[in-house]
């Protein structure tokens, strides 16, 4: 993965900053998969259900979902539940359907049949792509959005664009950290 795609030479200090630290970050998580076969990248090394590829997915549908809000507002995350399924439901596993968005949630965090490395690498080149044009595009970094009703967002809460990309730095970051753990287990390399 490339470290930038937009050049960030025509950008203000501040976007050309944060896109640089976010490029940095999705560097130390790409660079765990180098070297592994798809099988490896699906191998879950601990006991938690994590795998290497699972967590670039994630973290590429995650940062896509939330430069989406950064533009969109609460209408790019909808959390809409089935009739008769409520919060707890979905929390103790328990509920009688699951909505779309919990399924492909959860689909995430696992190399499906047929998905391999380079396409999961190549997704999320896109999703860095077209997440940087967005934000060298984007008026202000400042303005803000509501956070959609889900039981994990404060009622009444705002998103400034500025704090969605720190947020979107924070995970990829912290991703990173784990599948670094991950890749150790694996075979006792490092990325970095």
């Amino acid at each position: 993965m490339t470290a930038t795609t937009t050049p960030h030479s025509t950008l203000d200090a501040e976007r050309a900053d944060l896109l640089d630290t976010l490029a940095t970050a999705r560097s130390a998580l790409t660079n765990t998969v180098r070297g592994l076969s798809d099988e490896q990248a699906g191998e879950r090394p601990t006991v938690s259900a994590l795998c290497l590829g699972g967590l670039i997915k994630h973290v590429a549908s995650m940062e896509e979902l939330w430069v989406r809000f950064a533009v969109e507002g609460p209408s790019a995350m909808r959390y809409d539940l089935p009739d008769g399924v409520t919060w707890d439901d979905i929390a103790a596993g328990t509920a009688r359907e699951f909505p779309q968005w919990a399924i492909d949630h959860r689909n995430e965090f696992q190399l499906l049949p047929g998905e391999t490395v380079a396409g999961i690498l190549a997704r999320y080149e896109r999703v860095a792509a077209r997440s940087e044009e967005i934000i060298a595009s984007v008026p202000d970094l400042s303005t803000t959005h509501p956070l959609p009703e889900a039981p994990w967002n404060e009622p009444g809460a705002v998103r400034s664009v500025r704090r969605v990309l720190m947020h979107v730095i924070a995970e990829t970051a912290q991703h990173a950290g784990h599948a670094d753990i991950l890749r150790e287990t694996l075979d006792g390399q490092k990325s970095t």
